[in-house]
């Protein structure tokens, strides 16, 4: 074992190295040999403590497997390292990883790479896990489908955040579409995305996609044109986060709406719509479009890679009258390749909430506003420990 001392000289070279914003560190795959190392990549701190990617020597050893799982402790049972996640005070959801491969951070948030044994790999951001590439399609099929599909016609659509392209690989997906202005705010993160998601090439050298590098809100309030969907992949809201201020009644009346042609479509995401969960930004996101559109539709899917059922909010000034044989209709003539979760018996599903998270929304009265805004909970890191 190394001593306290030299653990502490490890940490913090690491932790250096990892912090520049304009570079990311080589992979760093799981150590052959069997040995006890801190390994700490800091990542922004959360309500619920400081999020990070650690391998502590005080929660056993890395495997001389390379952490495949076949390597045992003294009384038999498998060790590896694993990623961890809070999803609140007293729960949290953890999977076993093979290696991290890139970490860095940018002007505004912390980024991971990691490569994950049941989810491939995983795009971390400021310690909440994004996206994996085996579920990942779950999501944004939701994400996107239902709302272009609804549309008569969705020729330009506007992104707000979607950084990793995988937005904007299905949208562009629609035979309609001929512009899509994809506005993230992290250069590093596009960047990031871009040379190591490899799902999502193709969609970032189409020449309909437009990538423009800002905050969503300054660029939506200085453009002209307008657009028949708009699309909320911003990160969850997060205390202290880039992306809590586009989720304001403020913002989606004042700049999000005058944006959309007759007849244009919004649609976000709106974080964990679980049974328990959705209390924490779902209901109040749901009541305050409610406020600002005259048609909403909340639905959700369960995203195994989250662990939990996560939900969208679909709104407009216009009804949304498609039923799933209508739906599946519009699939078939407009949609390139086949879909791989969404289609019309999928989304009417979707729409239809529990009994009791209807109730919930229903009697939900919260607005969403810079002085009443609510955040997801949680943080995740990466330990070595040893499962059973």
């Amino acid at each position: 074992m190394l001593s306290e001392d030299r653990e502490l000289q490890n940490d913090l070279e690491l932790s250096s190295r990892s912090k520049s914003p304009k570079s990311f560190p080589r992979p760093l795959p799981l150590p052959t040999p069997p040995v006890s190392f801190p390994l700490y990549i800091p990542c922004a701190r959360l309500p619920g403590g400081e999020a990070r990617l650690t391998s502590s020597a005080h929660m056993g050893d890395i495997s001389s497997s390379n952490g495949n799982g076949s390597g045992l402790l003294g009384d038999g049972r498998r060790k590896s390292c694993w990623y961890e996640e809070e999803i609140e005070q007293n729960l949290r959801w953890c999977f076993a990883l093979n290696s991290i491969l890139h970490t860095g951070s940018s002007q505004y948030q912390d980024i991971a790479l990691l490569d994950t044994k049941p989810f491939g790999k995983a795009l971390v951001l400021d310690g909440k896990l994004q996206s994996a590439e085996m579920d990942e399609f779950i999501y944004h099929e939701s994400l996107v489908h239902p709302a272009l599909l609804h549309h008569q016609n969705p020729k330009h659509i506007f992104i707000m955040g979607g950084g990793e392209g995988s937005t904007a690989r299905e949208i562009l997906r629609h035979r309609t579409v001929e512009r899509v202005v994809m506005c993230d705010i992290d250069q590093e993160v596009v960047d990031f995305c871009k040379s190591h998601l490899l799902a999502n090439k193709e969609a970032f050298f189409d020449p309909r996609l437009h990538v423009v590098i800002n905050d969503a809100r300054a660029e939506l309030e200085k453009r002209k044109d307008k657009f028949d969907v708009i699309v909320g992949d911003l990160a969850d809201p997060i205390e202290g986060g880039p992306c809590y201020k586009l989720y304001t009644k403020s913002f989606y009346e004042e700049t999000l709406k005058p944006r959309l042609n007759q007849g244009g479509i919004f649609v976000t995401q709106a974080g964990p719509a679980g049974v328990f969960s959705h209390t924490e930004v779902f209901s109040c996101i749901y009541n305050t479009l409610r406020h600002v559109f005259r048609y909403v539709v909340p639905y959700s899917a369960h995203i195994p890679s989250y662990a939990d059922t996560w939900g969208w909010v679909m709104a407009s000034d216009s009804p949304f009258t498609l039923d799933a044989e209508k739906l599946d209709s519009r699939i078939r003539q407009r949609i390139e390749g086949e879909n791989r979760y969404v289609d019309g018996k999928t989304f009417a599903s979707a729409s239809i909430l529990s009994k009791a998270v209807r109730k919930s929304l229903a009697k939900e009265t919260q607005l969403y506003t810079e002085g009443t805004a609510k955040f997801i909970y949680g943080h995740g890191n990466c330990t070595n420990i040893a499962s059973t």
